[in-house]
């Protein structure tokens, strides 16, 4: 049987902190640089009202349709599935809207990837695989198989998992000796 690699969507494949990044230096009133977003957290560095706003951009049609590729993913997942059974798990329920621009976005940038292989959830401890590759350690808590932390400004002070910082790491990783 062919080992498993399950990959998180938004800050794993999409730039999900990018694009809001620049939704919050172009749209929001900060004296803060983008410089400050990749080294901090939205917490750390909105206030209240603006995490709000933020947030409910997020629920918004059409925000997911057009979030750029992290660097390299594509050609990293596609060598990667030359070797492995690659899946995709994103969280899409706690925003509906994103369902359909999610599957959509996944058909452009990775149509190599199966529609049998995308997996939408709520909860990803339903997983069944042998890496998860997230930035979100709640998602990497239930799982059972072995987790892979995707370094991002939100769990830069999480330190109990394996951690790979972009997708050269993961080429590191996995493709090393193939």
């Amino acid at each position: 049987m062919m080992v498993r690699i399950t990959l998180d969507m938004d800050d794993v494949l999409a730039d999900t902190n990018g694009k809001l990044i620049d939704i919050v230096l172009n749209e929001f009133n900060t004296l803060h640089s983008r410089e400050d977003f990749y080294q901090h957290s939205f917490r750390e560095l909105l206030h209240p009202k603006q995490l709000k706003k933020l947030y409910s951009i997020l629920h918004q049609p059409g925000f997911f349709r057009d979030i750029p590729v992290v660097e390299n993913s594509v050609e990293v997942v596609r060598e990667l599935s030359q070797y492995y059974e690659i899946y995709v798990a994103t969280a899409a329920m706690e925003f509906p809207n994103s369902f359909r621009e999610k599957f959509d976005w996944l058909h452009t940038h990775f149509p190599f990837i199966p529609w049998t292989n995308l997996v939408f959830c709520g909860n990803k401890s339903i997983l069944s695989s042998d890496f998860l590759i997230d930035d979100h350690v709640k998602n990497l808590i239930s799982f059972k198989g072995k987790g892979i932390l995707y370094s991002a400004p939100h769990n830069l002070k999480e330190t109990g998992y394996n951690r790979v910082a972009n997708w050269g790491d993961i080429s590191d990783l996995f493709l090393q000796k193939k």
